[in-house]
């Protein structure tokens, strides 16, 4: 019955959330995402939750996202793709360069206070920060990392990426327009096609139709690209998953019909508002910054470093600073944040580069991690 309780909880609280946005400009301007994050953090921290609140909270992480996904794609006009690809491909070439930098960095300056599986984590870590959690766990396997330094690599990079996430999604946007070149869109048909509007149009008969529609047709994609997790081997099936929902909601967005659904985007909106509550909630800070002070110091300083390195390439390059900041998202929280960050920019445009991006960071994050850590190994130890 508690889970129960709670379950109304992680699902209500997103959309009072939209409602005192929608109503009050001063709670607008500091943004859904941000207000549900602040509530996740808090609620995880003051032990109110029950002892078996991981499994709803992992059902929730598991499921919304890839539900989310193609409701947000099916509104998409893709027909400018190719305006965007070049700087994507040189922004994902700059985030790249500065997880090795910053990995390189972080490793001469923590290996001697770490021990002799500070490679290890060095590994990990480009390979959580090119891909994701799933690479993450990959090459501490691959490595046969001690089981103790893995819970607190992963969970240190759980609590510095929060406010990590934060930072991207209330300050950094503001900040680094002062050094990045502003988004540009060529988009003719739309007008200012990449304003998001989250909150939802009506609830007539024809946007409930509609809404309920898309709902569908995202629960049989989902059901769809979900299906490889039953027979492909674990290493590969969420990205198989993923790239499965992203291509059938890319597809079907060029569909005049499914493009002009109504609400399709902001159902997805509020499910991703829902993931953020219950992946924010999952964050123990306290008992990592006393179980493994040295960690959590590493991976924030990495962080720091890899945000830094990645500004300036792309100060020097000139990507945009949605460009920069989608491609940050991709790289060090995994594609499925890439439409929270979107719709903390208002900017569904670059939803298709942030998937793209953050697919690439899966493919190459096992290789890329497993052969900076050997190579760190070789020449400092």
């Amino acid at each position: 019955m508690q889970l129960i309780g709670w379950s109304f909880f992680f699902l209500l609280t997103p959309a009072v959330v939209l409602i005192l946005t929608y109503k009050y400009d001063k709670l607008a301007k500091l943004g859904a995402i941000v207000i549900t994050y602040g509530i996740g953090l808090l609620f995880g921290n003051i032990n109110v939750f029950p002892a078996n609140i991981g499994t709803l909270q992992d059902i929730l992480t598991t499921l919304t996202v890839p539900v989310a996904l193609p409701l947000i794609f099916f509104t998409l006009n893709l027909s400018h793709w190719k305006t965007l690809a070049r700087r994507t491909v040189i922004s994902l070439m700059c985030a790249i360069i500065a997880v090795t930098v910053g990995t390189v960095v972080t490793f001469v300056i923590f290996s001697p206070h770490i021990g002799p599986e500070s490679w290890k984590v060095a590994g990990m870590l480009v390979g959580v920060y090119t891909g994701g959690t799933p690479n993450l766990a990959a090459i501490g396997t691959a490595l046969n990392i001690d089981s103790l330094l893995y819970v607190a690599v992963n969970g240190s990079d759980v609590i510095v990426s929060a406010f990590i996430l934060l930072m991207i999604v209330s300050v950094f946007p503001r900040l680094f327009r002062r050094i990045l070149p502003p988004f540009s869109s060529r988009d003719d048909d739309d007008g200012n096609y990449h304003t998001i509007t989250p909150y939802f149009t009506g609830y007539s008969r024809r946007e409930m139709l509609d809404m309920l529609k898309a709902a569908g047709l995202a629960l049989a994609v989902f059901a769809v690209g979900g299906s490889f997790t039953l027979f492909l081997p674990e290493g590969i099936a969420l990205p198989a998953a993923i790239l499965t929902i992203t291509t059938f909601g890319v597809l079907l967005s060029f569909i005049p019909a499914v493009r002009s659904w109504q609400n399709s985007f902001q159902l997805g909106y509020y499910l991703i508002l829902v993931f953020s509550l219950a992946v924010s909630s999952m964050a123990d800070i306290g008992e990592l910054v006393i179980s493994a002070p040295v960690i959590v110091l590493y991976v924030a300083v990495l962080l720091f470093l890899v945000s830094f390195v990645h500004l300036a390439l792309s100060a020097v390059f000139r990507i945009d600073v949605d460009t920069h900041l989608i491609t940050s998202t991709a790289f060090i929280f995994s594609p499925p944040f890439v439409p929270v960050v979107a719709a903390a920019l208002k900017n569904r445009e670059i939803v298709v580069s942030g998937i793209f991006i953050g697919v690439i960071g899966w493919v190459i994050g096992n290789y890329l991690g497993v052969a900076i850590a050997y190579a760190l190994k070789g020449v400092f130890l």
